[in-house]
């Protein structure tokens, strides 16, 4: 972020833009004019008063009422700074002005970039969903512009691939997105060669740019790739609309559909990191290597993702692991360490999984954060079982569906894992050997029943930085 001279103007989203843009404007001896950007590239436009040492929670105030949207709104949202190399959700006692000059140390520390990377990043200061507000009460907002907001972030993530997504799903959330954007479906003006032409606005940019390339066109021998046109023009023409319905309302019906189905994604809401893991080797020289991982860390669990392949690698709610991090005077690298019950050769073994990432420290201290908000809301659940918010009160908590399709984007996929394999024999953990009940870890889910059986061994407590 810029202490000085910006332009103003919305930016492209592309990673290239994005790290150009500037937060600050202008300077004076008494003001600065700071610059908030939606996730839609939309700018808002502040003039803060002492802004060197003005907190986050009251700049989020100051936007939320630019903004004009309700009290409830501080729970729903979080002030961030972002560019391409960092995201880090800042907390409401922060100054945002103090983060920016610490920009270069935090890129330093937390990621691998090269020194003429960190000279020229520069954050921008965003509006975004509180990962730690629970989408259970999503569904019960009724302001406009605050489901307009989540809407425009569960797309921008759907279309770049952070949120893998079945095509199904895809061409349905396509269709409510055409419909909030076209209008209601009409079949003289809505044809798929209409839609084509603009189907990286409706659909994730890899499922459109799938099948161009020359080598996909060998591999699949010929093969006619699929016609997403055709699949979203479908599910655009049967997009509900209510008859007796004024338009404002049918916009936040179609809002709220959209999060509906995008809460049945495990990883909504979450926040991400980035990484790699161990490929397993393969072939007669036993060749490995790494893999590109984004980590997606919410208040349910932890989602390991083929950064390439937009895929679910390992799904874990908290229950059913338990972690640690290392630092490279214990390891070579900054690693994250996850484990969890599994099987090899039929054997029950426990399942270490190495993420390496020098963002470890900061995953593992918001895995234990999320531990402590869902254990501090459950005290306090028990305790006012009788009680609701009266702005914003909270749902049933009802456990949805998960998608069950074969070979879904969303299931794990434990054999593509390079895991360490161990199990109790006598008074060692060795690798796979009779079954074993201790933990290396004693940093697990400690609230209510667990289906993870633990596997012993100390490890230092970490508090979220």
């Amino acid at each position: 972020m810029e202490m000085e001279g910006a332009d103003g103007a919305a930016v492209p989203p592309s990673l290239a833009d994005r790290s150009h843009r500037s937060s600050i404007s202008s300077m004076c001896a008494r003001s600065m004019d700071v610059l908030v950007y939606l996730i839609d590239d939309t700018v808002v436009q502040l003039s803060v008063d002492g802004l060197m040492s003005v907190t986050v929670h009251e700049l989020h105030r100051i936007v939320r009422d630019a903004l004009q949207l309700p009290e409830y709104a501080m729970e729903v949202f979080a002030l961030w700074l972002i560019s391409p190399l960092l995201e880090v959700q800042l907390k409401p006692k922060h100054q945002p002005y103090k983060v920016c000059r610490q920009w270069q140390e935090l890129l330093l520390r937390f990621t691998d970039c090269q020194e003429d990377e960190i000279m020229q990043d520069e954050p921008s200061l965003q509006f975004r969903r509180n990962v730690f507000f629970p989408k259970r009460r999503e569904l019960q907002i009724e302001n406009e512009a605050v489901l307009r907001l989540l809407y425009e972030e569960a797309k921008f993530n759907i279309l770049k691939g952070r949120y893998p997504c079945d095509v199904e799903d895809c061409e349905q959330l396509g269709a409510l997105v055409c419909r909030l954007q076209l209008g209601p479906y009409d079949q003289d003006q809505h044809t798929a060669c209409a839609l084509k032409e603009k189907l990286e606005a409706f659909l994730p940019a890899h499922l459109c740019r799938r099948g161009h390339s020359l080598l996909t066109a060998l591999w699949k021998r010929g093969a006619k790739q699929p016609a997403y046109e055709q699949g979203l023009l479908q599910a655009y023409q049967a997009v509900r609309e209510e008859a007796a319905c004024e338009e404002p309302e049918a916009l936040r019906q179609h809002y709220r559909a959209y999060l509906q189905r995008c809460h049945q994604l495990p990883y909504y809401g979450c926040a991400f990191f980035y990484g790699e893991i161990d490929k397993p080797t393969q072939g007669f020289l036993h060749r490995g290597g790494r893999k590109a991982v984004s980590v997606a860390i919410s208040l349910e669990g932890v989602y390991v993702m083929d950064s390439k392949e937009k895929h679910v690698l390992l799904g874990l709610r908290f229950q059913e692991l338990s972690w640690d991090h290392t630092y490279p005077d214990e390891e070579e690298e900054h690693i994250l360490w996850l484990e969890f019950d599994g099987e090899n050769e039929g054997t029950l073994v426990n399942k270490l999984l190495k993420i390496y990432s020098k963002q470890a420290e900061l995953m593992s201290g918001l895995i234990e954060y999320c531990l402590e908000l869902n254990a501090a809301a459950e005290a306090s659940a028990l305790e006012n079982s009788t009680l609701q918010s009266p702005t914003l009160p909270p749902l049933a908590n009802k456990q949805r569906p998960k998608l069950r399709r074969q070979n879904s984007v969303v299931c794990s996929r434990i054999q593509h894992l390079a895991t360490i394999d161990y199990i109790e024999d006598g008074k060692e953990i060795k690798r796979v050997k009779p079954k074993r009940t201790a933990s290396f870890f004693t940093r697990q889910f400690s609230h209510g029943a667990t289906s993870y059986s633990a596997v012993q061994a100390p490890a230092e407590s970490l508090e979220q930085g």
